[in-house]
């Protein structure tokens, strides 16, 4: 992309306005919001429609269908419609699906409405980062990178906080009808914000120099070299371990006793610290720390912090596991931010990143789609939670020896 359309994006109506790759990363926020308002209101949904624990399983995860599926074609898409379009488009479509939820009077129908809800964060992962690729200089690009990786726990940690005064106060329906509203208002400031320059200067790079004979061109350039695929397969490991601890926590809060507040608020805490993770990941590769050292801290924390909170539950005091998960969450953050820089950085030209991007967010569908469900059943299948520290240790240990691989010298 030319520096010249991200410099019109970004810089247009002067300093007051908010810069344009916080904008992209705001609107990530309320894209992620929509995936962390389910976990406090499953015990909601279960009571109201009748819902066993595998089946909720796949209505946490049913969001990421649209990206196991779609990624990629997605992420191909993007580069054709228009970056800054595909933004706009997922935004709404989380806000009509949501809308749709909301009225849902069976579990089917709030089942469908949960695909298509995945389909809009889909569009809003997959043009995000390549917004944000042509808007910052190369100086920035881990930093700004950094703050990227953030979107989804600090969405997450905003609906598992929210969610559970709205719904005490009124009801999830309200809750859901309330995340429209918001999807409809960040579509709103996006298209006031991003100007049209960056579709423009989008398609001005494909035509002027795109890594092949136009878009099948770019398609394999894209899929067909190693480093894309071993980043998407990374992603899968650290998003599968995730998105099943902070989508079930609440629920063993609520087993526990705990109010929904409660469980709302602690499960929020853990998905907060992940923050932090992600800002440092993007602060220290500024300054040279190389991926695979970020990578194995990462996965390390999480198979550790794991292992002491649900493997030692009746061992250690709930503070130590508590605080064993904050643990798995804050440094496991160091991974997100880290692949979000590979993917950018191993695509094959400008025009390359949508796609590759979609691959990754595609391989990371496919881990948080398949976790939760797989967690729910071996628990199931072992009389409790206790036993989870395996899955998601194996996961661990997949994801770390990826990570090697990814930091491997290429051959001469």
């Amino acid at each position: 992309m030319p520096a010249g359309a991200g410099a019109r994006a970004g810089g247009a109506g002067g300093p007051a306005r908010l810069p344009a790759d916080l904008l992209i990363v705001a609107c990530g926020v309320v894209a992620a919001m929509h995936v962390g308002k389910l976990p406090t209101a499953l015990p909601l949904l279960r009571a109201e429609f009748g819902l066993g624990l595998v089946q909720a399983g796949f209505l946490l995860s049913l969001v990421q269908a649209a990206g196991m599926a779609l990624a990629l074609a997605l992420g191909l898409a993007a580069g054709r419609i228009g970056l800054r379009r595909a933004l706009l488009l997922g935004l709404l479509v989380l806000a009509g699906a949501s809308a749709g939820g909301a009225w849902a009077g069976q579990a089917a129908a709030l089942l469908v409405w949960r695909a298509v809800e995945g389909l809009g964060f889909l569009l809003v992962s997959v043009a995000a980062p390549a917004l944000i690729r042509g808007l910052v200089p190369p100086q920035r690009l881990s930093l700004s990178m950094g703050l990227w990786g953030t979107y989804m726990p600090a969405g997450t940690a905003l609906a598992l906080l929210l969610g559970p005064l709205v719904m005490d106060g009124a009801s999830w329906r309200v809750w859901w009808v309330g995340l429209a509203l918001l999807a409809a208002a960040a579509a709103a400031g996006a298209a006031w914000r991003l100007d049209g320059g960056i579709d423009a200067g989008a398609r001005a790079v494909v035509v002027a120099g795109g890594p092949g004979p136009g878009w099948s061109g770019i398609l394999r350039a894209s899929v067909g070299v190693p480093g894309p695929w071993i980043v998407g397969a990374t992603f899968a490991c650290y998003a599968a371990q995730w998105l099943t601890v902070i989508g079930f926590l609440p629920t063993i809060h609520a087993e526990a006793g705990l109010t929904g507040a409660q469980a709302g608020a602690l499960t929020a805490l853990v998905a907060l610290v992940n923050v932090g993770g992600n800002v440092a990941a993007g602060r220290l590769l500024q300054r040279g720390w190389r991926p695979c050292r970020l990578l194995h801290l990462g996965f390390g924390a999480m198979a550790l912090g794991a292992w002491v909170a649900f493997g030692l539950q009746d061992q250690v005091p709930a503070l130590c596991r508590h605080a064993a998960l904050l643990v798995f969450s804050a440094v496991g953050g160091l991974i997100p931010a880290t692949l979000f820089t590979c993917a950018v950085r191993v695509a094959p030209g400008s025009p390359a990143v949508p796609v590759v991007v979609g691959l990754t967010i595609q391989c990371s569908a496919l881990g948080q789609f398949a976790g939760p469900p797989l967690a729910a059943a071996w628990a199931a299948s072992h009389g409790g939670w206790s036993a989870t520290w395996m899955a998601t240790g194996a996961a661990a240990a997949v994801g770390a020896l990826l990570a090697a691989l990814l930091c491997r010298p290429p051959p001469p």
